[in-house]
């Protein structure tokens, strides 16, 4: 199917459902209008009561109900589109042109939906944030230029900005839900100073803020409020990780309260980068996936004390259904696609949906449907939809050459029911399902590489992550992740086979681990004491530091407190010419064989102190276990000998 009934089939995904809260249906509406030309984009309001898609030639606003044409607009090319929360307004964004006079394009246009004029005309250049930030009731509108926040009132489009705030080093401004709107400004690091984010009540933009935070390592941030407007929740992120731990910078969490209540950094027990983070509905708590992978997923209150500590896993999405009953903790983009649902009731795991390849992953208005689809251009195969119940069943799926966008026609909270104490079963999945299923068995999972020699064995502890039963790894620092990421703290190998690269060793995949021998440097006082003869010879060092041509012994009345005889004639095993050793060289063979395989038992025990600590060991400590017994069989032959 060609690519100008993308919207079409978008507008049909949404309607699956029927009626909120009753069975889905899966048939095609056919008084939708089709589309003349390729279509990219759509939008509802956040009621549901207007769709509007972009066309090649003009921009066509519809009932969402009856799907008859309310307006079409006179505006070609348009690559942005976005309607106001109750529906009164549509902004549109055309790529920025040059006049030769000098003019300025006015390509951020906001339209009047019910007369279909032109409200006001403004400039805008980048496409990030490109479009005016309005409140629910829709009695303000909000826009940054460069680092000043200007207001709207839409009422009255003609006065222009009826208010503003201008602030040195702002970067970006996100507005609040909930009847009493607050701002959030975001004032990056300049000259040493720390970033910043401050928050103004909307309606005395003059007055002090009425909360802020200062912090460093914030190149970019991603604010988060919550239902009410009453807290924000903020994501800093640096460019660059100075520690050298991770690939993509530093990130770190932080609370707000917008009446200055309560600020607070949400601490994170597990070193990495966070991942994502959302808000439940009731605006009470909010879920943190973070960490090294496998991430750590953890529900904070609104205090931000962790009420409970999910499985780790291959998780990087997260989404609560809009009655907060249901959580999709997920892993997409270069992860395979998993997706565990939990009820937050009893925070047990629902179930598991495999979904590979999803680039856009939605809960059903009534929270009991979840729809993953697989987007272009990200992927330019395999596009189309799915939709899964909430228990893990699969119910519905449509494939579509090129589709670009989907999502559930929305509806008010009010109107949609309550999940019951239990959930609802499942209904009879389409005829769709089945032939999917047949035409492509799903694909046998291939794991991971393994050498030939290492095939059709179980896997190593050593070598499973900790979501697979491997221990938790241990730093040399006492850290339970490594300094830099997939690479140990000190310079031995790491637990994940790896050596470090920053001391010039190299990993051979499949090979065995080897013990990594390191040559003993030098310290500064054995430096200073080296001396040299006239002839420029090294001459060996004393004890006490005393120098002369041969070995030195310790003074007689240190020998003699330590129970050996000054004498070295007449200590056993020592001629008079052979130098003292206190390593006890002067052993016949076979008490020093004793003594190594005693040494040796002692290291065993060491090793048997770490494994009951939970400690990763390398393959060498752990053969070193496994030749106990041979070691003390050896040294009970030779003790019964002598």
């Amino acid at each position: 199917m060609a690519a100008p009934f993308v919207n079409q089939i978008a507008f049909r995904a949404q309607k699956t459902m029927g009626m909120l809260g009753g069975s889905p249906t899966y048939n095609e509406l056919e008084n939708f209008p089709k589309p003349e030309g390729t279509s990219r984009m759509f939008q509802y309001t956040q009621d549901g009561r207007f769709f509007a898609h972009a066309l090649p030639k003009c921009v066509r606003i519809l009932h969402a109900e009856t799907l008859l044409p309310l307006r079409e607009l006179p505006i070609e090319n348009v690559i942005e589109l976005n309607l106001s929360p109750l529906g009164n307004y549509l902004s549109t964004w055309e790529r920025p042109l040059t006049f030769e006079d000098g003019r300025q394009h006015k390509n951020l246009r906001v339209w009047n939906v019910t007369t279909g004029e032109e409200a006001i005309a403004l400039t805008q250049k980048t496409l990030e944030g490109w479009d005016l930030q309005y409140t629910s009731a829709e009695t303000h509108a909000v826009r940054q230029v460069g680092q000043e926040v200007q207001v709207f009132s839409p009422s009255d489009w003609g006065r222009g900005v009826v208010d503003k705030l201008r602030i040195e080093g702002m970067k970006t401004v996100t507005l609040s839900p909930g009847p009493n709107p607050s701002i959030a400004v975001f004032i990056g690091e300049k000259k040493g100073a720390p970033a910043s984010v401050r928050i103004y009540s909307l309606l005395t933009l003059a007055s002090p803020p009425s909360s802020q935070k200062t912090f460093y390592k914030a190149d970019r941030i991603v604010v988060k409020w919550n239902k009410l407007g009453t807290h924000v929740l903020f994501q800093t992120q640096t460019e660059v990780d100075q520690t050298n731990k991770s690939y993509y910078g530093e990130s770190n969490l932080y609370m707000l309260a917008a009446a200055g209540t309560f600020d607070c950094r949400v601490t994170l027990d597990k070193e990495g980068p966070i991942h994502d983070f959302t808000w439940s509905p009731n605006s009470k708590e909010f879920l943190v996936i973070y960490g090294y992978m496998p991430a750590k997923a953890t529900l904070f209150d609104q205090r931000v004390n962790p009420i409970h500590n999910f499985p780790t896993g291959p998780r990087n999405f997260v989404a609560f259904n809009p009655q907060g009953r249901l959580i999709a903790v997920a892993g997409f983009g270069n992860l395979s696609g998993s997706i565990d649902i939990y009820d937050r009731r009893t925070l047990n795991k629902v179930c598991l949906i495999e979904a590979p390849n999803t680039s856009w992953c939605e809960w059903s208005p009534d929270g009991l449907f979840l729809l993953t689809a697989v987007l272009s251009p990200r992927l330019r195969v395999d596009n189309g939809i799915k939709i899964w119940h909430c228990t893990g069943t699969m119910l519905h799926v449509f494939n579509q050459d090129e589709l670009y966008q989907t999502t559930w026609k929305p509806a008010l909270i009010t109107d949609v029911p309550e999940i019951s104490q239990s959930l609802p079963t499942c209904p009879i999945p389409s005829a769709s399902v089945i032939q999917t299923t047949a035409a492509s068995p799903p694909p046998k999972a291939v794991g991971a590489y393994r050498p030939p020699g290492a095939r059709g064995t179980a896997t190593p502890d050593v070598y499973k992550r900790e979501d697979e039963g491997g221990a938790v790894y241990i730093s040399g620092s006492g850290t339970t992740t490594p300094t830099k990421q997939g690479y140990p703290a000190n310079g031995h190998t790491g637990t994940n086979g790896y050596t470090n690269r920053g001391r010039g060793y190299r990993y051979v995949p499949g090979a065995p681990a080897q013990p990594v021998e390191e040559k003993e440097k030098p310290t500064r006082r054995r430096k200073a004491n080296k001396k040299k003869d006239t002839n420029g010879t090294e001459l060996p060092v004393s004890v006490d530091g005393q120098v002369n041509g041969n070995t030195t012994r310790p003074p007689a009345e240190i020998l003699s407190k330590l129970s050996i005889d000054p004498n070295p004639s007449t200590a056993e095993g020592n001629s008079p010419m052979e130098p003292f050793t206190p390593g006890g060289e002067g052993l016949d063979p076979v008490a020093k064989k004793i003594r190594s395989l005693n040494k040796k038992l002692k290291a065993i025990e060491e090793l048997k102190e770490k494994a009951k600590r939970g400690e990763k060991m390398e393959i060498t400590q752990l053969r070193k276990l496994e030749g106990e017994a041979d070691v003390r069989k050896e040294l009970n032959a030779l003790t019964a000998n002598a």
